[in-house]
This record gives structure tokens, sequence and C-alpha cells, in this order.
């Protein structure tokens, strides 16, 4: 492969692209170890902070890691360990969520804005809204969740349950809702990005690891949004599970 890397464009990001083809080519199989940097530097040409920076792009891409001292590895790409199911369903008048997460500590609740994209799929721009933090953990694999829900306070003004416990399970948030007459609708959004230190720090995460993000809004008939959550989980460690149904 030697003289295919272009070298008006990024050569990191070339040298990177290289790699993960010949990953996903088998020619470096999980748990195998890169080849060094000086080795790496001779077969494409290219100089050590190159070599550098498209081992970290491997990195982020979730498809290496580096121990200090031993190298660069292909890592293994077993299935996440936790699978949350993101189903909702009623029993009576009874909502049940499909992960039976457990709270590592009790929720805290703020007072705050609605800004960025919790203002877009609300909304509400800068408008006041309860949020409501937890750390939730998987039951059985132990892995770890940052769940918020927002609030507005129009919504909270409405279901006056709601201004007094913000912090209520989405469960029993959807109950409320419904009791006050609302007939509920979801959508949710799903996206990635690389994880910040103190989601790291919360969650367990690897360095590396990608983190994934679910925005979920619970609207009105009309698709009026009435509040929104989001779920944060290492990519690395849990998948999302959807029922779909025709029904």
């Amino acid at each position: 492969m030697p003289g295919d890397i272009v070298r008006p464009s990024a050569m990191y990001k070339q040298l990177a692209d290289r790699l993960a083809e010949a990953i996903a080519g088998g020619e470096y199989q999980p748990g195998s170890m890169l080849p060094s940097e000086t080795q790496l530097m001779e077969r494409y040409g290219v100089s050590r902070p190159t070599v550098r920076s498209a081992v970290a792009e491997l990195r982020s891409m979730g498809l290496a890691d580096s121990q200090h001292g031993k190298g660069s590895f292909v890592r293994a790409h077993a299935l996440p360990a936790a699978v949350i199911e993101r189903t909702i369903t009623l029993s009576g008048k009874a909502f049940a969520l499909g992960w039976p997460a457990a709270e590592v500590d009790p929720p805290s609740v703020a007072r705050g804005e609605a800004t960025g994209i919790a203002a877009t799929l609300l909304g509400r721009e800068d408008e006041a809204v309860f949020i409501a933090d937890r750390i939730l953990s998987d039951p059985g694999t132990g892995v770890r969740a940052a769940h918020r829900t927002l609030i507005p306070f129009d919504v909270a003004e409405q279901v006056p349950e709601l201004a007094k416990h913000p912090d209520a399970e989405p469960s029993i948030i959807y109950a409320a809702l419904t009791a006050a007459g609302h007939e509920l609708i979801w959508t949710e959004t799903v996206t990635a990005r690389s994880a910040l230190p103190d989601e790291r720090a919360d969650l367990r995460m690897t360095d590396g690891a990608p983190i994934l993000i679910t925005y979920r809004v619970t609207a009105t008939a009309d698709a009026r949004p009435l509040i929104l959550e989001e779920l944060r989980v290492s990519a690395e460690s849990a998948q999302l599970a959807f029922r779909l149904s025709t029904r």
C-alpha cells in the first residue's frame, strides 16, 4: 500500500483510513498489535507526529486501544454488555419502561433554561425548566447511564404534580400527563460524540470510547412538546433496542 497516500489532504486522516481499511479487511485481527510507529513511518513514508495522530484517530473511531509501554492494539468488537430497551408499554393506566435500571444515588433537581438542542426539541428557547439528573445502573452488568429530564414551567403549571416532583420517574410523569388529559406520543433522536471528562468519570468509561445520546420528546397528539428526556451511555458498553409495531 505504499504510495497510495495523497499528500494534499490531511495526512494523518489518510493514514487512519488506510489502517481502518486494513483492520476491516482482516489484515490486523482483533486483539493483535498494530505495527510500531517506526514501522508505520517506513511503510507509509510519513512523519512520527502523523503516525501518532493517525493512531489517536483510530482510538477515537473505537478501532484501537493503546497500552503504555506496549503499543497499540486492535480493539476486540464484542457486543456491548448492556441492552437498553427503549420501548414504552401501557397496561391500564400504568406505563412501563423496558429497561429496569436502578438509581445509583437520589436524583438532583435544579431550575434552568432550555438552550441548544433541548430548546429546539422542546420548541422553547431560553424558557425556564425544571432539570432532574440521575445516574442509573444496569442491574445485570453494572453499566451506568446518565438520565436527565427537562420539564418546562408552563407544563408544570398545567400539571402541578410535576412542579412538586420534577424528579419523578418517567413512567410516573407519563401517567400524570395522561391524567391531565393529554394523549401522548413520543419521538426519539439518537446521536453520538466524544465523551467529556466528567461524563467519562460519571459513567466509568474508558478513554476514547464514544458516548451514545438519546433525546426522547414526550408530546401531545398534535405534536406539541411537553417534556424532554436525555440519556447518555457509553457506546462501547451499551446498545439501544426499540420494539417496532404496526399497531
